[in-house]
């Protein structure tokens, strides 16, 4: 009872941060194309400096690892060229990112020679994740106008903390608004099983998040992105965050499950044993509608040199550094981008 106490209330206090922050439509400049949306687990992003607040010993000078500055720059340099690699034509003009230590080495990242040229403004809201990984976002001001942003707690009655759900509200060109959701659930790490519980906890939030600002707006564009630790078919996704195949458009849903068909087919953004396609995005029913903005096209980035072949198996993501071992490459997950047609 307690929990769903709560629960009311905070969903009350996002509902007016939704109808009393700023409406009024900027000037948003029109893509050549598409507009581009991507989210990329980039595989701990720390810098060099001991934070005593968070467990980042694996990623200091003296370490196992031996990180060091050079490493440090390699680690930006590498994740840059993917970021900048994302499209062919342009710069994606928003990219949610999980795994950053903090706002200084956001401000490196996008200060690399690959992404120089973007220009990209950074969203950050610290976090108390022992770990000292967050969730971020990098975008261009002149695609992408912000109207509010807000850390959303999902720990609420959880016995330890969890990661917050970055919330971001922006325009686009045309006019319309956007509602991205960034997220960076709790790993496997322990057991499948055994953290279950903590992933349905994050799928029960966004769907009462979801749930309601279509209360608000039934026409309401939602873009929930994120490293989910599961896959499209587990449940904390398909029971509780209540996403379907965006094959199901007749289903009475409001929410699609980009992911869901290219994991069927096969594909993945990282791999264990198998692929598992873990980097999802999941949009409203809005978005799938042939009005604009809407859905054009969402793919896995899987570009052969982001990629390493072992003696036996298939290849798959060439990541920095594994169990105190540094092997120099991108990182553990494959980045995945949407697009939207716009006005």
């Amino acid at each position: 009872m307690r929990f769903i106490k709560n629960s009311i209330l905070l969903l009350l206090g996002f509902t007016f941060f939704l109808t009393s922050c700023n409406l009024s439509k900027q000037s948003v400049k029109k893509p050549n194309d598409a507009w581009m949306a991507a989210f990329y687990n980039i595989e701990n992003l720390y810098d060099t400096i001991d934070d005593p607040t968070i467990n980042d010993e694996e990623f200091l000078p003296g370490s196992k690892l031996d990180w060091n500055t050079e490493k440090y720059q390699n680690s930006l340099t590498q994740k840059a060229r993917v970021i900048a690699a994302l499209d062919s034509l342009d710069f994606p003009h928003f990219v949610g990112l999980a795994e950053i230590e903090n706002r200084e080495v956001l401000d490196d990242l996008v200060k690399a020679p690959a992404l120089d040229e973007a220009d990209y403004s950074i969203i950050h809201i610290s976090d108390n994740d022992n770990r000292g990984i967050e969730v971020a976002a990098i975008y261009r001001k002149d695609y992408f106008k912000i109207l509010a942003t807000k850390a959303l707690e999902p720990n609420l009655e959880a016995p330890e903390s969890m990661r917050h759900v970055l919330y971001v509200k922006g325009l686009i060109s045309g006019g319309d608004t956007l509602h991205i959701f960034v997220n960076h659930w709790t790993s496997r790490y322990g057991g499948k099983d055994e953290t279950a519980p903590r992933r349905a906890h994050y799928g029960d939030f966004l769907r009462q998040l979801s749930d309601s600002l279509l209360a608000i707006d039934p026409m309401a564009h939602i873009v929930i992105m994120g490293d989910l630790n599961d896959n499209p078919t587990d449940l904390s996704i398909t029971s509780h965050l209540q996403a379907v195949s965006p094959k199901d458009l007749d289903a009475t849903n409001s929410l699609f499950n980009l992911s869901l068909p290219l994991f069927e087919a096969g594909k993945g953004t990282l791999y264990y044993r198998s692929w598992d396609f873990f980097d999802q995005v999941i949009v409203s029913r809005t978005l799938l509608n042939p009005e604009k903005p809407s859905v054009r096209a969402f793919q896995v980035v899987k570009h052969p040199w982001m990629l390493y072949q072992p003696k036996e198996g298939e290849a798959r993501p060439n990541r920095m550094s594994s169990g105190g071992r540094y092997f120099g490459g991108f990182s553990d997950h494959l980045p995945v981008v949407l697009y939207l047609n716009v006005d």
